[in-house]
């Protein structure tokens, strides 16, 4: 997840007071519901509710944002405290490091992760970077509105004090307005934070499909290091090369892979399904190796996303959610594509969705994702 360099200056309109971040307590569904947490919960099914004193201590209290605003699924389509009925979650992946602010960072990843009425199944559709979107005005960062990149899109709404929650909420609502889907919730993944959660896990299998060199990471002394950092110190790190193959990764490994798209064949959307595959591989990994029915390492992996995340938490308990979705595993998650995985261009340098891409948003906005797949099975990304 590549931060872009040279932003240009926000305008100048009135300003706006950014909404205030509130306190409340934290169910388990809302600290496992970004990238990694939720295809932990999905792949704990019923698991979780040995350890439930334990997990409701280490969840007690949390600090979370209103991340979907004017985007948030409404009680008359479907939303509210209730597990009954199908569940749309906005995941932003970002890359900021410690001493960046919220307001130099764009979303890099942007997934909707839809799982239907029945709570059998869950689909992951990755929405590309670069696709051309047209965004509101949006008061709390003073934003007129504008057409943009979707990354874009999260660096706009966190400009003049918005912050994180303000750019969640400006991309929600402009890919609310682009496909018609309304979230029950959101959350912010932070690249940097990611990696414990993986090391938690013990590592992931990852098949890499395609030989690339890092952009990001060298090693020095065998250890990790961003190029940017090497570069500073004037040493010279040797490549990390992602060779063609299947294996077990760490963290940083996974991530670097996960985080590459130049020197791929299909750029950005073989980002997309690697992620895509890294989501996919680390609930299989939480599945099968029994982390979640332990609770002392349920409670040490909670801590590890919770450093990760930030969360809009809905009003879904945790009882509620984990028996609701006890039957969706790892084997369970439809990983999916838009534009048939390849570079759509709307001749301006951007992307555009192909009419079989709006299609499929509309197939998730009724619930009908499972039909239309079987319709069109070459929107499947089949990664191992």
């Amino acid at each position: 997840m590549t931060v872009t360099a040279n932003r240009p200056s926000p305008p100048v309109v009135p300003p706006s007071s950014p909404e205030k971040i509130r306190k409340r307590r934290s169910p388990l569904w809302a600290r496992l519901s970004a990238t990694a947490g939720a295809v932990l919960l999905l792949a704990s099914g019923g698991g979780l509710i040995g350890g439930r004193m334990l997990i409701s201590e280490t969840t007690a209290t949390i600090e979370v944002q209103n991340l979907t605003g004017d985007a948030k699924k409404t009680v008359e389509e479907g939303g509210g405290a209730t597990i009954e009925g199908p569940i749309d979650l906005l995941l932003m992946g970002v890359d900021k490091r410690a001493s960046w602010s919220d307001d130099t960072v764009h979303a890099d990843t942007i997934i909707i992760l839809h799982i239907p009425a029945t709570h059998d199944q869950a689909f992951l559709i990755s929405v590309p970077r670069d696709t051309e979107v047209e965004t509101p005005a949006f008061a709390p960062s003073r934003w007129e509105g504008g057409t943009v990149k979707a990354t874009e899109a999260f660096y706009w709404g966190a400009q003049n004090g918005a912050g994180a929650a303000g750019g969640a909420q400006l991309l929600a609502k402009t890919l609310k307005n682009m496909t018609g889907i309304s979230f029950d919730g959101a959350a912010i993944i932070n690249f940097n934070g990611f990696k414990g959660v993986i090391d938690e896990l013990g590592g992931v299998d990852m098949c890499v499909d395609q030989q690339v060199t890092s952009k990001h990471l060298g090693l020095i002394d065998g250890g990790p290091v961003y190029l940017t950092e090497a570069q500073k110190q004037g040493r010279s790190p040797k490549p990390v090369v992602h060779k063609v193959g299947c294996r077990q990764m760490a963290g940083w490994e996974a991530l670097d892979y996960a985080r590459q798209r130049y020197g791929l064949k299909n750029g950005d959307y073989d980002r997309q399904r690697h992620q895509q595959q890294l989501l996919k591989a680390m609930a299989r990994k939480a599945s099968d190796s029994g982390v979640m029915t332990n609770p002392i390492r349920i409670s040490s992996l909670i801590k590890s996303a919770g450093k990760a995340f930030t969360l809009d938490i809905g009003d879904i308990e945790i009882a509620d959610f984990a028996l609701g979705l006890k039957d969706v595993a790892a084997n369970d998650m439809v990983l999916l594509r838009t534009n048939s995985g390849t570079f759509s261009s709307n001749g301006n340098g951007r992307e555009q969705f192909q009419d079989v891409s709006l299609e499929m948003f509309q197939a998730a906005k009724r619930d009908q994702l499972g039909e239309f797949v079987l319709d069109h099975p070459e929107v499947v990304a089949n990664e191992k």
